[in-house]
C-alpha cells in the first residue's frame, strides 16, 4: 500500500462527503477510492469512516486521524511548492469558482498573456453566482463581491469596485429619464437581482454625499446571476446597477446609457477567498497574483478612459 496516497484518497472522502464525488474528484475510479481507504484502515487497525449509501461518516479515530494527515498533506505541499517555485514552472489544475461578468470582462481577454507565462496551469472555471462549497467541489479559489462572512476562508482583497446605474435607451424613452433616486418609484422598473438561496431582491442603493437612498423597485424579471440581469437590462426590461467595466461594451454600443451618474452606489469591495484548510500552493498563488494585478490594470484604465471622455 502506498500510505501517502491512501492518506490524500482519505482526506478527500472526508472532504467531499462520500466516494462519489471524492473519486470524481481525483479522477479516480470508485472502486479504486474504497479499496485505498480500506487498506488505510487494516494498516492502521482502526475504521475511519461509517458508511451508508449516500455519504459516510467519520469516526472518532477518523476524525483525529483527518486533523493530523490533513496538517501532513499540506507541510508537504508547501515543502513541494517552496521547490518547485525556484527550480521550475508551477504546474497542475487550479478551479477557480467567479461569476460570468468577471469571467467574460476580465479575465478571458488576458488568458492568453497567463497560458505564455505559466503554460503548465491548467484552468478549471465554475461560472456562476451560485454558492459554492469549496471543499466538497475542490475549489481553489474564488473571486468574490462584498465581504465573505464565512469565517473558514481566508480572503485577501483585490479591489474597490465602483457601481453606477445603467438603463437602455428605449426603457428611457418609455420611462423618462430620472434626476432623483425618488422618481424611480414613480412608473419605473429594475431588473430584479437576489441571491437564490437569499430568495429576495436586493434594493438599489444611492449615495450623494451624506444622503444615502434606498429603493425596492418593482421588477418585470429577476435573476441571480449576472450576464442575464445586464441582458435584460440593454433589452429594455428594466434598469440595472453594475460596475462599469464589465458594461463597457454595452455603453460603447449604446445599449445602455448612464443614469443618475450624480448618484453613485458606495463600493463594493472584491475578495479573492480560498478555505484555510487547503494550502495556498504555488500554481494557486500564480495566478491569484496574475488576477489581483489585472483587475488593478482594468480599473487604471477605465479611470483613464473615464478622464479622457469627461475632458472632451
Amino acid at each position: 500500500m502506498d500510505q501517502l496516497s491512501a492518506m490524500r484518497v482519505f482526506t478527500r472522502v472526508v472532504e467531499a462527503g462520500n466516494f462519489s464525488k471524492a473519486a470524481t474528484s481525483l479522477k479516480m475510479p470508485k472502486t479504486t477510492v474504497t479499496t485505498a481507504v480500506q487498506a488505510l484502515e487494516a494498516h492502521l487497525g482502526a475504521k475511519l469512516l461509517n458508511r451508508t449509501t449516500r455519504q459516510v461518516v467519520v469516526t472518532t479515530d477518523g476524525a483525529l486521524y483527518y486533523e493530523r494527515a490533513s496538517r501532513i498533506l499540506s507541510e508537504l505541499d508547501e515543502l513541494d511548492g517552496s521547490l518547485s517555485s525556484s527550480l521550475a514552472q508551477p504546474s497542475g489544475k487550479v478551479r477557480i469558482a467567479l461569476s460570468g461578468g468577471f469571467a467574460d470582462r476580465i479575465i478571458m481577454p488576458a488568458l492568453c498573456d497567463f497560458h505564455i507565462r505559466y503554460p503548465g496551469i491548467q484552468l478549471d472555471f465554475d461560472i456562476g453566482d451560485r454558492i459554492v462549497d469549496y471543499i466538497a467541489e475542490n475549489i481553489d479559489c474564488a473571486l468574490r463581491a462584498g465581504t465573505p462572512s464565512d469565517q473558514s476562508l481566508v480572503a485577501r482583497k483585490v479591489a474597490d469596485l465602483e457601481l453606477r446605474t445603467y438603463a437602455a435607451p428605449r426603457y428611457l424613452d418609455k420611462r423618462g429619464i430620472p434626476t432623483h433616486p425618488h422618481d424611480l418609484r414613480n412608473g419605473h422598473f429594475g431588473v430584479g437581482y437576489m441571491k437564490a438561496h437569499e430568495g429576495r431582491v436586493f434594493p438599489m442603493v444611492f449615495r450623494q454625499g451624506e444622503e444615502e437612498v434606498q429603493v425596492q423597485l418593482d421588477y418585470v424579471i429577476s435573476v441571480n446571476e449576472f450576464r442575464s440581469y445586464i441582458a435584460a437590462a440593454a433589452a429594455g426590461i428594466g434598469i440595472a446597477q453594475a460596475i462599469d467595466f464589465t458594461v463597457r461594451d454595452h455603453v460603447d454600443r449604446g445599449e445602455l446609457v448612464e443614469i443618475l451618474a450624480d448618484w453613485p452606489r458606495d463600493p463594493i469591495p472584491l475578495f479573492i477567498v480560498y478555505p484555510q484548510t487547503r494550502h495556498l500552493s504555488n500554481k494557486v498563488r500564480v495566478f491569484v497574483d496574475w488576477l489581483a494585478k489585472r483587475l488593478q490594470d482594468t480599473q487604471n484604465c477605465e479611470t483613464r478612459l473615464k478622464a479622457a471622455v469627461s475632458s472632451t
